[in-house]
């Protein structure tokens, strides 16, 4: 072999330690990075991972980050991932999530599970604008009007939405028994909330009308007080006495 198709011991050492460098910055530590079929799986599950990895591929299609102990989702936590389709977050402690937590994934996400964490109110500006279906069930969700509303705008998973359940709620008689059960029957979170509304209102309206009563009342009463005192006044002045006409005749 001529000189040129020759590598040398340490060019060989050199490539060999970027491609290892390359496979390690290609998948997080304690993660496995399989590849199926030409699209990178990055599974996390059971890593006791307390928040979420940073050096995710940009390229992978399946995360799983199930089973850890993250307890919150920051803004901007996927925005690096434009080919993300599902992300299982199920089985972790998540109590907050960034209104911009899924920022980038709108288009091209499928399948978000938030089932099994500790997820007390929907946040309605993170998952409003996704288009994937939502596990949210095994939530300790509080049942209310914000709530209603939420889901209204979520594209629920039909396979888990039975199993959405109030963990509390603003009516106790609805306690414990599933979410979906509860607004078939007709009931509402939100006509208590606009009742509260309405009489609130009604209250308000009745001080500020009690306050306009109220100061016409002392106008008219202080008016007549000062008309009175004036007419006092004029009363108690000595009256003028009557001129003679000098074209009388005189008696």
């Amino acid at each position: 072999m001529s000189p040129r198709g020759r590598q040398s011991p340490s060019q060989g050492s050199c490539f060999f330690i970027l491609f290892c460098l390359r496979l390690g910055a290609s998948c997080p530590q304690a993660c496995q990075c399989p590849d199926h079929a030409g699209a990178v799986a990055v599974h996390c599950s059971s890593r006791g991972l307390q928040e979420i990895p940073r050096d995710i591929p940009a390229d992978t299609v399946l995360l799983k980050l199930d089973a850890n102990r993250i307890s919150r989702v920051p803004n901007g936590a996927f925005q690096n991932l434009p080919q993300l389709r599902e992300l299982d977050l199920s089985h972790n402690a998540i109590e907050a999530i960034g209104p911009a937590a899924f920022s980038g994934l709108a288009g091209g996400l499928r399948l978000l599970d938030l089932s099994h964490n500790r997820i007390r109110r929907i946040p309605k500006d993170a998952l409003g604008k996704l288009s994937a279906k939502i596990r949210l069930s095994h939530n300790p969700l509080h049942c209310e009007c914000a709530l209603q509303e939420a889901l209204w705008e979520l594209k629920l998973d039909p396979d888990s939405v039975d199993e959405i359940a109030c963990h509390t709620s603003a009516q106790e008689q609805f306690v414990g028994k599933p979410l979906i059960q509860v607004l078939d029957s007709g009931a509402s979170f939100c006509s208590t909330h606009r009742k509260t509304t309405d009489v609130a209102m009604l209250v308000t309206m009745f001080c500020w009308f009690t306050m306009v009563i109220a100061y016409v009342v002392y106008y008219v009463r202080h008016n007549q007080e000062d008309a009175r005192r004036h007419l006092e006044y004029l009363k108690s002045l000595p009256s003028a006495p009557v001129s003679k006409d000098p074209l009388s005749p005189v008696p």
